[in-house]
């Protein structure tokens, strides 16, 4: 497969210290075009900009994870702010949401620090990066409210939820779960995104699809990913692949 856009990775995560670089250089040779860095905090943001820079073919969001909020200072929006103004390989804000799976986050700081984020992206005329797990509600009304540009990434909604974030003029982004045995929940949901809102990722070194399974994803592995894809929408992969690269890149602002 040749043309993939990773419209989510995280390469700087501690998964890739060994071998950033090698994985890094040897990914377009491997089909990869182009590929998207997401933020967790304010340190990966920075990192991904840095690889950015280093990479003709990688773009980057920041932004601050749900679960890095505690560890964020108060003037984090300013150095958001001052990090996607740093030059044009800054494409998104994110990713940003919410995370209701593990006990003891503070729910109503995690709003804060999402209406705080899609209110920056909205003064910036920037896409962003939705993150959302066990908060279908929330983040729903929230983003009904603020009716951003963007995309719900490493979807694992309903179908029905699938439509809400459609109605609103979002793309939704599919992982290697859709390879599981166990995702007939995805499938569902991807039947109901049309192939022009569909997008294609790994949130990588996480989700690595099958017969990879429990082992280090990287962007190449989207190639798996998308054969699913295709079988569900009855299409070639490598259509598939050329739809959701062609999506990303509209998505981004990638000219």
């Amino acid at each position: 497969m040749t043309g993939i856009f990773d419209t989510h990775a995280h390469y700087a995560d501690s998964a890739f210290d060994a071998d950033r670089e090698q994985v890094l250089n040897e990914l377009p040779d491997k089909g990869v075009k182009l590929v998207m860095l997401a933020a967790s905090g304010l340190d990966d943001s920075a990192e991904n900009m840095r690889l950015a820079q280093k990479y003709d073919y990688i773009y980057a969001a920041a932004g601050v994870h749900p679960e890095s909020i505690d560890e964020t200072p108060a003037d984090y929006l300013d150095r958001l702010r001052e990090m996607t103004a740093s030059g044009p390989k800054i494409k998104a804000v994110g990713e940003i949401g919410l995370d209701y799976h593990y006990e003891g986050y503070d729910r109503d700081a995690q709003i804060r620090f999402f209406r705080e984020q899609l209110e920056l992206a909205a003064e910036l005329d920037m896409p962003v990066i939705v993150h959302s797990r066990d908060a279908t509600e929330d983040t729903v009304d929230i983003l009904r409210e603020y009716r951003p540009r963007g995309v719900v990434h490493c979807f694992s909604g309903s179908a029905e939820t699938a439509r809400e974030i459609l109605k609103l003029g979002m793309y939704i982004g599919f992982t290697g779960v859709l390879t599981f045995r166990n995702a007939k929940k995805a499938l569902k949901a991807l039947e109901a995104v049309p192939a022009d809102r569909l997008l294609m990722e790994t949130d990588c070194p996480y989700m690595a699809p099958e017969p990879f399974r429990g082992k280090r994803s990287d962007s190449s592995m989207i190639a798996y990913t998308a054969a699913k894809a295709a079988e569900i929408k009855g299409m070639p992969t490598q259509e598939l692949i050329d739809i959701t690269c062609k999506n990303g890149m509209k998505m981004y602002g990638i000219e």
